[in-house]
């Protein structure tokens, strides 16, 4: 297999080598040219995520088209400055040497997407990754057929082979033997920690440098004082968006014990509202990927009382957005990261007692607090560590470009979103220049008696 790939690898690399890709403008050009064969494509895009996941127009627009649009934009607008060395402070002892930062093409890159996003989690890196003057080998999820179809499609249009490859196939089958026999300059995944785990490792073995974009148990917090109506339908929009299949959403909720049953009203009124009434045929809601994924999240609903939803279609990969409780926090459903559109309820009295139940899965890659007080969001943000998040919302900061997105221990290595995402597919080479005109003998040796000097310059 890996045989066959090899050479278009080999020659990705010469293109690099040879100096092309470095010029600002070339890579403006690749930047435009991937915007005009995006929206030339639109509608197969729009029809191909329907395919998918059921995604309505206006939320692949959001979420996927838009989403990568948007990305390009700010490439093109601040990349001309982002190229520029960086003139930094020197210390006294290099004096008169002046320093800056030059930022250069790794060389080839190896970005890995998932399925649950499949054309905003393979572009938005690519995006990065062509800006910062990289040659790229995409591998799209094969769970995602439609939209890798038409994803090759652009790439085909508008980038040629010796300069960026499109790899397609069973992942599982197919980067190792790819990680083995060719030695990237960095590896970007987006995925499971599980997944995560094996690709760091096979990456060890030559040393390549990896982006992780994982997932986990993102929580969210409802203190007593929040606006429950607002969290409510907040919560309601970012978990059960994309039939909750989306690494940022509420993968559980801990409310101030005296709020739990009002939320609960207004959670189950705007999950009725936005997408449960109309059951599978409800315009607003997608279905889950496929019938591995669907049974995985039923045998979650066995595990705790539903309180609202738990209706569910296997032909048509339906599941209900369901809000849960009762749950015990050694059940599955509290072990692993859901990903569907099930919601577990646990409540709190005191802050320390959530505190230990968001220690059982430390460092998510989202945390989310609702709350009215200043000195409630200063101790969530202070005491829990986590890769980003919201206070009053859910999930939106990843749309926020100037915000880096990435996740931290199990969640995940690395960041990128709008600048981080230049800086994670460039070098960052260190230059020091010094003048001849002053050479002062202090630095030379023999450097007996002039401890008391250096001492007072370091």
């Amino acid at each position: 297999m890996e045989e066959n790939i090899l050479p278009g690898l080999l020659r990705i690399r010469e293109y690099v080598s040879s100096g092309i890709t470095r010029p600002v403008a070339f890579r403006l050009q690749q930047l435009a040219q991937l915007r005009r064969s995006i929206l030339a494509n639109k509608d197969s895009l729009f029809d191909a995520l329907y395919t998918d996941l059921k995604k309505n127009r206006e939320e692949a627009w959001i979420t996927e088209i838009g989403f990568v649009l948007s990305a390009i934009r700010t490439m093109e607008k601040h990349l001309a400055t982002w190229v520029k060395p960086e003139r930094v402070k020197t210390n006294l002892l290099n004096f008169p040497s002046s320093s800056y930062i030059v930022r250069e093409p790794l060389g080839v890159v190896l970005i890995i997407a998932p399925w649950n996003y499949p054309l905003q989690l393979l572009f938005t890196p690519f995006i990065g990754a062509i800006a910062a003057g990289n040659g790229v080998v995409l591998k799209p999820s094969e769970y995602a057929p439609a939209t890798a179809a038409i994803m090759k499609k652009i790439v085909r249009e508008c980038m040629p082979e010796n300069y960026v490859a499109y790899i397609e196939g069973d992942g599982a089958a197919l980067l190792p033997g790819l990680i083995k026999s060719f030695r990237f300059d960095k590896i970007f995944y987006t995925g499971s920690t599980h997944v995560g785990k094996l690709i760091y490792a096979m990456a060890a073995g030559q040393l390549i440098p990896v982006v992780l974009e994982l997932g986990g148990k993102s929580p969210c917090i409802v203190e007593e004082d929040a606006h429950l109506e607002v969290a409510a339908k907040r919560i309601v929009l970012a978990k059960f968006s994309n039939a909750g299949q989306m690494c940022v959403a509420p993968d559980y909720l801990l409310v101030q014990e005296n709020k739990k049953e009002e939320l609960l009203s207004y959670l189950k009124k705007y999950a009725d509202k936005f997408f449960g009434a109309q059951g599978p045929d409800n315009y607003n809601y997608g279905k889950i990927i496929n019938g591995k994924n669907f049974d995985r999240l039923c045998s979650f609903l066995q595990e705790a009382t539903i309180v609202y939803g738990g209706k569910i279609d296997k032909e048509k990969c339906y599941i209900q957005p369901t809000l849960v409780e009762n749950v015990s926090l050694q059940s599955k459903l509290m072990q692993e990261e859901i990903f569907g559109p099930i919601l577990p309820i646990l409540t709190f009295k005191e802050k320390e007692e959530a505190v230990a139940i968001l220690q059982e899965n430390p460092q998510p890659l989202a945390f989310y607090v609702f709350t009215s007080k200043k000195e409630n969001e200063k101790y969530w943000i202070k005491r829990i560590s986590f890769g980003g998040g919201c206070i009053n919302n859910a999930a939106w900061h990843l749309t926020n470009d100037a915000l880096p997105f990435g996740g931290i221990g199990n969640s995940g290595t690395g960041q990128y979103h709008g600048r981080s995402s230049f800086d994670t597919f460039s070098h960052q080479k260190a230059i020091m220049k010094t003048p001849t005109w002053f050479d002062p003998a202090i630095k030379y040796p023999p450097y007996k008696g002039k401890l008391k000097w250096f001492k007072k310059i370091f």
